[in-house]
């Protein structure tokens, strides 16, 4: 079909009405040849004064030049040591190689990656971790507390490299477009784990020197650079392709809403880009004031990068050629076109050739030179150009734009936003949107007349394009509207009701008829405040080997939203990482709604992050979480028996006795609670309530298991001369059966045979009265405490005990 552009905007096709949509996420793009761009083309200077000859490779985009090696380097594309003194190096991207290596060199540069890309996918980028890690645009090591990661995927940059990464993150999802079954390998360069093997030659590909090596982020296959080329492009997804929830099965309607919003990322953990401090070049940065041959100059790109003053130094020669100038700050900004195709203008809008920077004493055979400027700030802008060449992709996204004026408008506020664009062509249809937002934090216990009065009151939630799934204090809307929902989830945040704050959190839908035979997915959810940093760390783990669609931070809405967008999945498991509270949070909420989803009673397991642990040890995952690797975990999962356990649910029911003994009266409604590990009454109640109020106070403290243990012990050493005397306030009646108690301090109800972080109270190995407990016996074990001295004693027995033992490695996950 032959394709019209217009003045006006419009595209016209042969065969029927189409329309130009753009996305501008953070890509860019270059044209392909020489010929695809208007006017005349000169040659590109490829010699500056006083620099060394450049080399050319067959790998595009690079400018390799030879230096004199002045430390041990490795070669980035064998990942061998560089003997001798000489190396190559591209003056862009800091590729260093062995001059043998050159012709074989395949990986594109910085500025080239971005071409390649079609539809370009933002990356979410928070903190990094402690491991060592090499920036994936300047290929340096990072450094304190600049370096950033992606949270979806392997991308590892500088604060300062990552307006300049490429927007090739993961396709987690559909975005209402044409859906897509098949997927093909995502490959990510170099920071592998060490022992990673090619999967073609079967040898070592990783490196902990240079950035090296191939992976796969689906599947997780290695090879080395010059081998993944041969691997088959359609991926598999790996070993846990069972457990994961496959991209072509999540649709969301991401419109109007950033990736960390889909996500679910929290803000606060959330980096930004380009921050508020300028956005210098790291190589400018080494060279200081006493190098009296160079000047430093600050470049900005566009209007907005003026204004918000982040600009790139740019280091130059005193005297230098004017296209040298433009040339080096097109290679600051990663721009990979024709420098003859843009210009420096001083920062008060004068042009480049003014009598303030241009040497009159040249010949008029030779070019102007810089020299002893008296301005240092200079925009870097595209010279006028009277015909507009654009890259036009198939594709489908939403939205409509008058192109030409906006192109130039982009072009004028920033040439990295321009290249950073793309424009999509997709047949005119009409598509009805639909917008799923969970809304929490309102009132328990209401009518649907209520929860739509208070959407009414508070958000003016429009009726006609909203329908509401209601739950107890929470409200999912499917909303039909983009503009509408986006006014709901920003409005909602800044609501109050019954002085608790509204939250709000976009949520993706599982299409189960897409859903591979025999898949069980695994939800995932991540409490961050629980052992210490280890929490934030597996979030991120968890993110990265499966789809972070299935993975939930229990910190953002608690396990609904997750089991909620789990509801129309016939078979799936759960994996809860924290402390036994967070279990029993997770399974309270599967209790009260297991009636709306298809799965009533998921397999779950846990990665122990808390306190003591206790039914984590009892299904054997551990005491505690120590670092093991994630995906072994995930392994364990997948492999692991299922197995049945008992829960109890407690009524509280208060009442108030007057002195003759009769019931006066109930103080307040009664209480049911669901118990899984064990209920105490007495001294064990009070220590633990005395832990509580302790970190409520000072939350920050509780940040590792030691010293939560400590807390415990201080506690319990203040309670050593209370007397309580419980065995005169209670009555206890088992099976139907008065009990005289005996002088105790407080009664334990054991449904799991651990107790205080793995001490085994009810000792049954060497009593024959009573049978070995058992978490699906449907019995409860009774236990009296005679006090602090008492519960120290079984604790320390039983932990010199269990520590002699042999510890088994098999996992069970409980139902």
């Amino acid at each position: 079909k032959l394709l019209c552009v217009f003045p006006s905007g419009r595209i016209t096709t042969t065969g029927g009405s189409y329309r130009l949509t753009e996305m501008a996420d953070s890509g860019r793009v270059k044209h392909d040849s020489p010929s695809s761009s208007p006017g005349p083309r000169r040659k590109r200077t490829q010699q500056s004064p006083g620099s060394k000859a450049r080399y050319s490779v067959n790998a595009p985009g690079h400018c390799f030049r030879r230096v004199t090696l002045t430390k041990p380097t490795f070669c980035h594309h064998c990942s061998d040591f560089i003997w001798g003194i000489v190396g190559f190096v591209c003056e862009v991207c800091n590729f260093m190689s062995h001059e043998k290596c050159l012709k074989h060199v395949r990986t594109m540069c910085s500025c080239m990656a971005p071409t390649q890309v079609q539809v370009p996918v933002a990356h979410c980028f928070g903190p990094a971790g402690q491991k060592k890690r090499f920036c994936c645009v300047c290929r340096k090591h990072l450094e304190g507390s600049s370096a950033l990661r992606c949270e979806v995927c392997e991308l590892h940059v500088h604060s300062d490299c990552a307006p300049f990464s490429v927007s090739d993150c993961r396709v987690c999802h559909q975005d209402g477009g044409q859906d897509v079954d098949t997927y093909q390998h995502h490959w990510r360069e170099g920071n592998m784990s060490s022992g990673a093997r090619c999967e073609v030659c079967r040898r070592t590909c990783s490196s902990s020197d240079t950035l090296a090596g191939m992976r796969c982020e689906w599947c997780g296959v290695t090879a080395h650079a010059s081998c993944y080329i041969i691997i088959p492009p359609e991926c598999g997804m790996g070993r846990l392709r069972n457990m994961i929830l496959h991209p072509s099965c999540v649709r969301i309607c991401s419109r109007n809403f950033s990736k960390m919003h889909c996500y679910r990322i929290s803000e606060n953990s959330h980096h930004s880009e380009m921050g508020n401090s300028p956005v210098t070049s790291k190589e400018t940065q080494s060279t200081g004031s006493a190098d009296t041959g160079k000047q430093t100059l600050k470049v900005f790109d566009g209007d907005d990068a003026a204004k918000r003053n982040q600009f790139r130094l740019v280091s130059i020669p005193r005297i230098i050629k004017n296209e040298e100038v433009v040339e080096a700050s097109l290679r600051a900004f990663y721009i990979p076109d024709e420098l003859q195709d843009y210009e420096l203008q001083s920062y008060s809008q004068q042009g480049l050739f003014t009598d303030d920077i241009i040497n009159r004493n040249g010949t008029p055979d030779n070019k102007p030179i810089f020299k002893d400027t008296v301005s240092d700030s200079w925009l870097l802008r595209s010279k006028p150009r009277e015909v507009e060449v654009m890259k036009i992709y198939p594709g489908s996204l939403n939205g409509q734009e008058i192109l030409l004026d906006k192109l130039q408008e982009i072009r004028k506020t920033s040439l990295r936003q321009m290249n950073q664009t793309r424009f999509y062509i997709e047949e005119s249809r009409n598509r009805v949107a639909q917008v799923n937002l969970l809304l929490g934090g309102f009132p328990t216990q209401l009518d649907r007349e209520e929860y739509t009065h208070l959407l009414s009151e508070h958000l003016a939630v429009k009726s006609e394009s909203v329908s509401a799934v209601l739950f107890s204090g929470a409200v999912v809307l499917q909303i039909s509207c983009f503009s509408e929902a986006e006014r709901i989830y920003m409005l909602a945040k800044d609501t109050s009701i019954s002085g608790k704050q509204l939250y709000s959190l976009v949520i993706p839908e599982i299409m189960q008829s897409k859903l591979a035979k025999g898949s069980c997915p695994l939800l995932v959810f991540v409490n961050p405040k629980s052992g210490g940093l280890k929490g934030r760390e597996i979030l991120y783990s968890f993110r990265k080997l499966l789809n972070p669609h299935q993975v939930f931070e229990l910190t953002s809405g608690g396990p609904l939203p997750g089991l909620h967008t789990f509801r129309d999945v016939p078979h799936f498991r759960i994996l809860v990482c924290g402390g036994d509270g967070t279990v029993g949070w997770v399974l309270g909420v599967l209790e009260s709604i297991r009636h709306k989803i298809t799965c009533p009673e998921p397999a779950i397991s846990i990665i122990p992050l808390g306190t003591g642990n206790d039914l984590a040890q009892v299904l054997r995952w551990g005491a505690g979480y120590s670092g093991e690797d994630p995906y072994n975990t995930l392994l364990s999962v997948d492999e692991a028996e299922e197995v049945q356990m008992d829960r109890w649910t407690i009524l509280l029911d208060a009442q108030e006795m007057t002195e003759d003994g009769k019931v006066n009266g109930f103080l307040e409604p009664p209480k049911i609670v669901h118990m899984n590990n064990y209920f105490g009454l007495g001294i064990d109640a009070e220590l633990s309530l005395d832990f509580h109020h302790a970190r409520e106070e000072d939350p920050d403290k509780f940040n590792s298991r030691f010293h939560n243990k400590g807390v415990y012990v201080k506690v319990g050493l203040q309670k050593l001369s209370h007397t309580r005397n419980l065995h005169k306030d209670i009555s206890l009646q088992v099976d139907r059966k008065d009990l005289e108690l005996p002088s105790i301090e407080g009664l334990i109800f054991l449904n799991i045979p651990s107790w205080g972080s793995g001490a085994d109270l009810w000792g049954s190995d060497s009593d024959s009265r009573f049978e070995r407990p058992r978490i699906d016996d449907g019995m409860l074990e009774v236990v009296g405490v005679t006090g602090v001295v008492h519960m120290a004693s079984s604790f320390f027995f039983f932990y010199s005990k269990k520590n002699k033992e042999s510890q088994n490695t098999v996992k069970t996950v409980i139902l």
